[in-house]
């Protein structure tokens, strides 16, 4: 018979602040400022801090209003008033709302005796929704206006068409049916749709039939560059020879090479192509020459919308001789508790229960976890630089290989806090900018005994494609060789998928005639 029991037991659980940490930590730079400006937008508790330059600039006017970035130190009698209102928002919210507990990632905790948000926190200039501008003023009372408003944007391939299109003499209809086939068309250029599907999407038979959709097309693709409008690789370069004078040496043989022999040619079966084509060596190696310069992708030359921003997390400089990592400026949290609103909470006869006492205690988490965000990141930072310092002076061929674990040990974390602060994050070197988790290759056995890691290798791969004979090319099982004799162990199907992870051809691509 079914029965009711009572059972027992204890298990760990993650408090909503400790929740707040985990997810802040994972969390790329640019969705943790776009978390940090909706935060600032909600809660009446949090404040932005000018930059330093607007600081100087109140401090010598003697302001002290609100949003003003004072000191710590007058700002103390307000964090205490502030303080005063505290008691009860602690006793009432339980051990996890406790302002000055300890901050966890994973199993890891840190004690937050060193850090207080009372007014200063841990500030940096927060970047707003447009990167490129430095403010939001719009011209004084001489009318004068951003210089980021004079910055060239360029044209897109639409655009430019659309404009082309505009002095074409054409009906409506027509000019409709090029106007579709332009917005069908994919920023390389090429239209990848079938004009069937863009007649049954524009309206059908009655207004866009297939066969208008196809003389809309040959419009579109005299209206700019030759190529644009093209519907495969062989299209693009036939229209881009078409548009060649007549008297084009070798233009003839190279417009019969794209149109019926371009997987020759891309397979380099020259003696193939030769007995295709009836022509000889000299003329084939003057018309593969003359097909290798043509566009394969002409839309690329056009304007497009940016997009992937990458924003560094860290930067690591080089300071007479040493290397050092900061965090980026552009990516600390420049927030914190508004001074005047706490301290009328604190006058207030507000209960801990109350939804601002509970915006207020949110925002002290906020800044808290920020500033633990950040200093996670930069001691996860130290660490893969000082392990990896090598790889900063010689480059991909001299990283090490290196686990998370190796950096959770050193460090003290667990290694899913690692992992966190690892994912999606990115570093600022004078090599370039490189993403964490570059720095933590697989290990690779050697002949003597001894490691390596598989970006090592792939450095060492690269290196002898790039000084091999372009008429006699290396294959995968010279590579493998050539490892083998450097003591590197590697199978030729694993020079295959490296060769292949760099967008190295095969030898028969890379062979020159």
């Amino acid at each position: 018979m079914p029965s009711i029991a009572l059972h027992a037991r204890q298990h760990l659980a993650l408090t909503p602040r400790l929740q707040q940490a985990v997810r802040l930590l994972q969390l790329s730079s640019l969705e943790f400022q776009q978390e940090l400006r909706e935060a600032l937008d909600t809660n009446p508790f949090l404040e932005y801090v000018a930059s330093e330059t607007g600081e100087a600039a109140e401090a010598a006017n003697g302001a002290a209003g609100i949003g003003s970035a004072a000191s710590p130190a007058a700002e103390g009698p307000a964090m205490a008033a502030e303080g005063a209102g505290e008691s009860g928002l602690e006793a009432g919210m339980g051990q996890d709302a406790s302002p000055y507990g300890e901050t966890s990632y994973g199993e890891t905790s840190y004690s937050e005796s060193g850090y207080s948000d009372e007014g200063s926190g841990y500030t940096a200039e927060m970047p707003t929704s447009g990167a490129l501008r430095t403010s939001s003023y719009r011209g004084g009372e001489d009318g004068d206006s951003e210089a980021s408003d004079w910055v060239r944007v360029p044209i897109t391939l639409r655009e430019q068409l659309h404009e082309a299109l505009r002095l074409s003499p054409l009906d409506d209809l027509d000019r409709i049916a090029a106007q579709v086939v332009i917005e069908a068309l994919d920023d390389d250029g090429y239209l990848r749709q079938e004009l069937a599907e863009l007649a049954d999407v524009e309206g059908g038979a009655d207004t866009l039939d297939e066969d208008r959709l196809r003389v809309a097309l040959r419009v579109v693709q005299t209206l700019d560059r030759p190529g644009i409008g093209a519907r495969s690789l062989s299209e693009c370069l036939a229209l881009q020879l078409d548009a060649m004078p007549d008297d084009t040496p070798h233009r003839e043989l190279a417009l019969r090479i794209v149109t019926q022999h371009l997987e020759r040619l891309a397979r380099r079966e020259h003696g193939e192509l030769q007995r295709q084509l009836g022509c000889d060596a000299a003329s084939l190696q003057a018309a593969s020459a003359l097909v290798r310069r043509l566009d394969p992708k002409p839309g690329n030359h056009y304007g497009r919308a940016d997009g992937g921003y990458v924003v560094p997390d860290v930067i690591v400089r080089q300071v007479r001789g040493k290397w050092v990592v900061s965090v980026n400026p552009a990516i600390e949290p420049r927030a914190r508790i508004h001074k005047l609103y706490a301290e009328m909470f604190a006058r207030s006869d507000q209960t801990s229960r109350s939804p601002l006492a509970q915006q207020l205690q949110e925002a002290r988490w906020l800044i808290r976890n920020a500033h633990k965000r950040c200093e996670t990141i930069l001691r996860v930072g130290e660490c893969i630089v000082a392990r990896q310092k090598a790889f900063f002076q010689y480059g991909e061929i001299a990283l090490r290989p290196m686990l998370l674990r190796d950096v959770a040990d050193e460090l003290g974390l667990h290694e899913s806090t690692v992992s966190r602060a690892t994912g999606n994050k990115y570093m600022a070197t004078p090599r370039g900018i490189f993403e964490f988790k570059r720095f933590f290759p697989r290990e690779l056995e050697t002949r003597t005994g001894g490691t390596c890691s598989a970006a090592a290798v792939r450095a060492l791969i690269k290196e002898m494609i790039d000084a091999e004979d372009p008429r006699d090319p290396l294959s995968d099982v010279i590579l493998t060789q050539e490892l083998e004799k450097q003591g590197v162990q590697v199978a030729r199907r694993t020079v295959t998928k490296y060769r292949q992870m760099m967008k190295l051809p095969a030898a028969e691509m890379r062979r020159q005639i």
